[in-house]
């Protein structure tokens, strides 16, 4: 009979190809009734390993955390389906066997086809059962015997997902500085002078009657003046105004963030109480 660590190694291993492509995880392992020897595993198969798929351990070798089968992946992957949550029962496995190109006798089972029986280098008997499925008994349970998994003590352990939130840096967006011309207008309204003429009058006086006198009595003259004025002008220049530059600063805020979280409950059924609970179901090949 396997022992708890024996099965506990079954349920750590990957199973591995002939031509060592991984095939998958160790899911469930069967145990023979009669010998209490481990006989089958099951793998997660399909799109996504939506399925399962019953692997022999007979011409399996066990190297360290891998299981290796004379298999192909693909020969794996199209075995025959079956209830995972059940005992295999004679007919099923003799369906397995035929499907595997196994001979189902009372001593290590042998293959034919893709495979010659051994792996190279290895022990193709290592982990095989070494007894037939044909014409087996039911077993006898042990009390608290775990009938849906390993079998490592008289306690199930309840587990849970823990979530861990956090953050992480991504692209969001860019931007960049771009530099054109335009045109305004400006107005302003700038002081201007200008010049008039002005027609002056004065009084004939003592003090300017010489210079009235002084010419003819009757006589035609001209006088001019220049007249200034100011103009409105316009100079421009160009002058650097400020710098611009683009950097970038860190904006504080909160994101909601939701996921499903998975756990693990107890339930008891029966007569059993909440201190423990009895295993359930007997067949030819049992599920641990």
């Amino acid at each position: 009979m396997a022992s708890d660590q024996q099965i506990r190694d079954l349920y750590a291993a990957t199973v591995v190809s002939t031509n060592g492509d991984k095939i998958g995880a160790v899911e469930q392992v069967y145990l023979d009734d009669t010998s209490g020897e481990p006989e089958w595993v099951t793998v997660k198969t399909g799109l996504f390993g939506s399925a399962q798929s019953f692997v022999p351990l007979a011409a399996a070798a066990v190297e360290g955390d891998q299981i290796r089968v004379p298999f192909l992946k693909d020969r794996i992957k199209d075995a025959p389906r079956m209830e995972e949550d059940e005992d295999l029962s004679p007919a099923q496995e003799a369906e397995l066997y035929r499907y595997y190109g196994l001979e189902d006798s009372g001593d290590a089972a042998t293959t034919t086809g893709e495979t010659t029986g051994t792996v190279a280098g290895t022990d193709t008997t290592t982990g095989t059962p070494g007894t037939t499925t044909a014409g087996a008994g039911e077993g006898v349970r042990g009390q608290g015997r775990d009938t849906s998994g390993p079998n490592t003590d008289d306690a199930m352990t309840r587990s849970e997902e823990r979530v861990a939130f956090g953050t992480q840096e991504r692209e969001s967006g860019r931007a960049r500085l771009r530099k054109h011309v335009v045109t305004d207008r400006v107005t302003e309204e700038v002081p201007v002078s200008r010049e008039e003429a002005v027609v002056e009058r004065e009084p004939i006086t003592d003090a300017n009657r010489g210079d009235a006198v002084s010419g003819g009595d009757l006589t035609e003259e001209e006088h001019e003046v220049t007249l200034h004025e100011e103009r409105a002008v316009v100079d421009k220049e160009t002058v650097p105004v400020e710098r611009v530059r683009l950097g970038t600063e860190t904006v504080a805020d909160t994101e909601t963030v939701s996921v499903d979280r998975r756990r693990e409950e107890i339930e008891v059924d029966g007569d059993a109480t909440d201190a423990g609970a009895a295993g359930r179901g007997t067949g030819d090949a049992d599920r641990r």
